[in-house]
């Protein structure tokens, strides 16, 4: 049987040369590619692959959320983050999150293969500048990092998706539209996120957002 792997980039530049590395290996296939969180998530629920090669800082769902999703969805596939950021905060999210693998995208050429294999025996692997932090203490309760994260942390699942497409720009109707409920639900959502991360302005959230790595800058 062949080691199926589902590649998630928003640049299609970067899936064809993964596409290219992860074949270059006998016996691996890349069974599909998606170009955003959301389609990943999708993709992984029904094709269900083996491994799972996510960005962090995809559009419409980021690399976090379409983690959780996907672990919860198809628990069998592995899910190894490939990124360019090294932030602390993010790795534990992401390993919370389900993810077994984090990688970064100037380590992939020497990184990717071993790392998709460790996760195709369900073994973790950590790019060498981060693979301390899943052993860390975590800082001080009054640390910036901490404290953003304590109030992400408030947020449900679906109020951290709906974050994520309103700093994109959505407006209420195109979230509605997107996430299969209502424009009442959607503003009731919003005014939530609002309250609980103490929120004035659009401006603050899309701040926020580009911050945390929700989306990029």
């Amino acid at each position: 049987m062949p080691l199926r792997i589902l590649v998630a980039d928003d640049h299609h530049v970067v899936r064809t040369g993964l596409r290219a590395l992860l074949e270059s290996k006998s016996g691996w296939q890349v069974c599909a590619e998606a170009a955003n969180g959301r389609e990943a998530v999708e993709k992984a629920s029904a094709l269900k692959p083996d491994v799972a090669v996510l960005d962090i800082g995809m559009p419409l769902l980021n690399g976090v959320e379409a983690t959780r999703q996907i672990h919860k969805l198809s628990p069998q596939t592995e899910v190894l983050i490939l990124t360019m950021h090294d932030s602390d905060v993010l790795v534990q999210e992401v390993l919370e999150a389900g993810a077994r693998g984090y990688i970064l995208k100037d380590d992939a050429d020497r990184n990717l293969l071993a790392a998709v294999d460790a996760l195709r025996r369900h073994k973790p692997f950590l790019s060498s500048r981060v693979s301390d932090v899943a052993s860390k203490t975590r800082p001080a309760a009054g640390d910036g990092p901490v404290r953003e994260r304590s109030f992400r942390s408030r947020l449900t699942p679906r109020e951290r998706e709906i974050l994520q497409l309103l700093a994109e720009g959505k407006t209420n109707k195109e979230v509605a539209g997107l996430l299969g409920i209502s424009v009442k639900t959607a503003e009731t959502h919003r005014a939530n996120i609002m309250l609980k991360l103490d929120f004035h302005s659009v401006t603050d959230l899309v701040r926020y957002a580009v911050r945390n790595k929700i989306i990029q800058g």
